[in-house]
């Protein structure tokens, strides 16, 4: 039997060693695995396009930029779980040898259909506990939109960021991100006239 449909709770150490051969990725909620749902093209346009922006802006930088490949490890109290956010930063990296990472600065989730709720609400609330996180962005995929958690004195501040020319102010990287870098080639207007289309 899979481990996917074991019924029994999974160690994080099985986790790791089935998601190795695995031909699919999965995420591990304390002892639960799940496997991801497939995302659009769109949604992979983005994702490559912050991966590829922020890299490029943090080279030479004490920061490192992981992409959807890499796993995040969150140790909440006694509860272990691996996500695999769709772009992350630290400057506090594991072992090269390691799936994972611990101390994300930044974390970026794409927003969409499938995932946004989880995105918004279950993962929201776990990336905010880690001690590392200054920045938690979820990027709008139907609309050149973002919102932020950034870390303040009092805990994290919500921000929104509405239009294409908006530019998201990242100090705690060391960085300005023009919101344009995310939907380089996304074309939204074709999106409408499809929409809009009868078929007349």
């Amino acid at each position: 039997m899979e481990i996917s449909q074991a019924r029994r709770r999974v160690s994080p150490e099985e986790f790791l060693t089935f998601e190795e051969s695995s031909f699919v990725s999965h995420e591990y909620l304390d002892g639960a695995i799940y496997e991801m749902a497939a995302e659009t093209n769109k949604h992979n346009m983005i994702t490559g396009n912050l991966s590829a922006n922020l890299h490029s802006n943090l080279r030479g930088k004490k920061f490192k930029t992981f992409n959807s490949d890499t796993k995040l490890r969150l140790r909440l109290g006694n509860q272990i779980r691996f996500y695999y956010p769709d772009v992350s930063v630290t400057c506090q990296q594991n072992p090269p040898d390691d799936s994972f990472q611990d101390s994300p600065t930044l974390v970026v989730e794409v927003l969409s259909k499938s995932t946004r709720r989880t995105d918004m609400e279950e993962k929201k609330d776990a990336y905010l506990k880690l001690s590392s996180l200054s920045v938690y962005l979820m990027v709008e995929q139907d609309r050149p939109a973002a919102i932020v958690y950034r870390r303040s004195a009092t805990g994290f501040d919500r921000e929104v960021y509405e239009g294409i020319d908006s530019v998201i102010k990242l100090p705690e990287i060391e960085i300005d991100f023009p919101l344009a870098d995310a939907y380089e080639e996304v074309d939204f207007q074709s999106e409408e006239l499809d929409d809009d289309d009868t078929g007349s």
